[in-house]
């Protein structure tokens, strides 16, 4: 019996950047459980916004029972890219040994291929344009936003893009009243999903200004704990995987979210095709999907997710699950 866990780094196809940084490569911790002969694998990326480095994530998975349950791990750890890993891993191991595909073990309707948004890094306008032209076939782009200067960014996106779908995502760089002075904007320029506009914690103003389109819950939403707060502040909660602690909390914070009212989406830390592939499971019937780690890189795990241009396949099982 043997719980391992393993620091590696995929390179990006290009720099991609956010309001609070860029990185060139994605950092990532692969897990692997081994019992019976048989080994499964899970995938994290810590993230420095919640407090997590690859050494930190690192120890608390290696000061698990190497024997520890899916369902005692829920306990073990709380929600985060550690137990999301592991518990990923689990999953994968049990699909393996029982010879019957994860969707099926979860009591899931088979998997079909989704449709994913594609995102544009956050980058000067005339670069950003550039970069939309690109990808300007794509049905679905997301914007990195969260700057004193997003309109030009935007103008130039959708001159680039112009019958494509648009997100946008400020990663929480936005106040209150510079979310209302874009708004009107957002909409005369075709968004139809604003991404946590405003900093968690410091969101209240959400439920006391107009809200003309969906707002989605991010940073403000890890797992079901999380939707509490969220009331009258939020029409769209965006899950993850590193932030519910895995596979098995993502599916139930699905559940719990659109009994509450909530629409969906499924999102992704920038990581390999190990880590789409559990949330392809959670992103069936999802109203936005945005699984397009495996588009930003430059290297990939073998067998990769295959994508058709912004549609995926549901993973390989020699992959995952």
């Amino acid at each position: 019996m043997s719980l391992s866990v393993t620091a590696e780094s995929f390179r990006l196809a290009e720099v991609f950047t956010i309001s609070r940084g860029s990185r060139s490569a994605a950092e990532v911790l692969t897990v692997r459980v081994t019992r019976e002969g048989v080994q499964g694998a899970g995938e994290c990326v810590p993230y420095a916004r919640y407090g997590e480095i690859l050494a930190s994530v690192t120890a608390e998975i290696e000061g698990l029972d190497p024997d520890i349950s899916r369902q005692n791990l829920q306990d073990a750890l709380p929600a985060g890219a550690a137990r999301n890993a592991v518990d990923c891993a689990l999953w994968d191991w049990q699909s393996k040994r029982s010879g019957a595909p994860v969707w099926q073990l979860a009591g899931l309707a088979r998997p079909k291929p989704l449709t994913s948004a594609y995102t544009l890094s956050l980058q000067e306008p005339e670069k950003m344009e550039a970069a939309a032209a690109k990808h300007a076939a794509r049905p679905l782009l997301k914007i990195k936003l969260g700057t004193p200067e997003d309109m030009p960014r935007l103008e130039a996106v959708r001159r680039g893009a112009p019958k494509a779908r648009l997100i946008v995502d400020a990663n929480e760089g936005w106040t209150a009243e510079v979310y209302a002075d874009l708004a009107p904007h957002l909409l005369r320029l075709g968004v139809e999903l604003v991404e946590q506009p405003l900093p968690a914690g410091d969101d209240a103003m959400l439920g006391e200004i107009e809200r003309p389109l969906p707002v989605c819950a991010d940073e403000s939403c890890h797992d079901r704990a999380s939707l509490a707060e969220l009331t009258g502040k939020y029409d769209v909660v965006n899950i993850k995987l590193d932030k519910t602690g895995g596979l098995t909390e993502a599916l139930a914070l699905r559940d719990a979210a659109r009994e509450a009212g909530y629409r969906v989406m499924v999102g992704c830390m920038v990581g390999t095709s190990l880590a789409m592939a559990p949330a392809v499971l959670v992103a069936q019937g999802a109203d936005w999907v945005d699984l397009d780690g495996p588009l930003l890189l430059g290297e990939d795990r073998d067998p990769p997710i295959r994508f058709e241009g912004s549609v995926m396949s549901p993973p390989e099982p020699e992959l995952w699950g």
